[in-house]
């Protein structure tokens, strides 16, 4: 990634149908407010630079951009959770940890898609003898790296 860019380069292969074993994985948390699961997008962006700052601030980021993770969670149609990947606990922010197998699907296409991609997701677990218990998110492409790129990536970690 050089200066210019704003996202990485996101290669699909790496995360798709993966299974990760996660064991207190590093995350600092922050939520915001929603209606019906839609974000007051200019909120995101300042959640998500608040995070970046304290992790950078703790030299916490991770150093692989490619591996470093920002993944979103809903547990109501009214908030959603956001979850970013840090190498060490960062003072003043709320700390948190994910544990559990994840099995990863890579999809592309509108936000508005995660539905349809969830079900998708559904159909191969269920091929595999498996069954969801919860779903985070990670969108590989801001909007505008989206655009640029022609694609809108995202990976669904299925917790399983």
């Amino acid at each position: 990634m050089n200066e210019d860019e704003c996202c990485p380069k996101f290669d699909p292969v790496k995360w798709d149908k993966k299974t990760f074993n996660w064991n207190n994985k590093l995350f600092i948390k922050e939520s915001i407010p929603t209606i019906y699961h839609i974000p007051f997008p200019p909120m995101i962006g300042k959640k998500i630079m608040k995070m970046w700052n304290l992790a950078q601030n703790a030299k916490a980021n991770i150093p692989d951009k490619t591996d470093a993770l920002i993944l979103f969670r809903d547990p109501s149609a009214f908030r959603s959770e956001i979850y970013y990947s840090v190498s060490k606990t960062v003072e003043g922010a709320n700390n948190t940890t994910i544990s559990g197998t994840f099995v990863a699907g890579v999809f592309d296409g509108p936000y508005n898609a995660i539905p349809k991609f969830i079900k998708e997701m559904e159909i191969y677990l269920a091929k595999e003898n498996k069954k969801a218990k919860d779903y985070y998110v990670h969108y590989a492409y801001c909007p505008k790296c989206a655009k640029e790129n022609g694609h809108n990536y995202m990976i669904l970690f299925a917790e399983v």
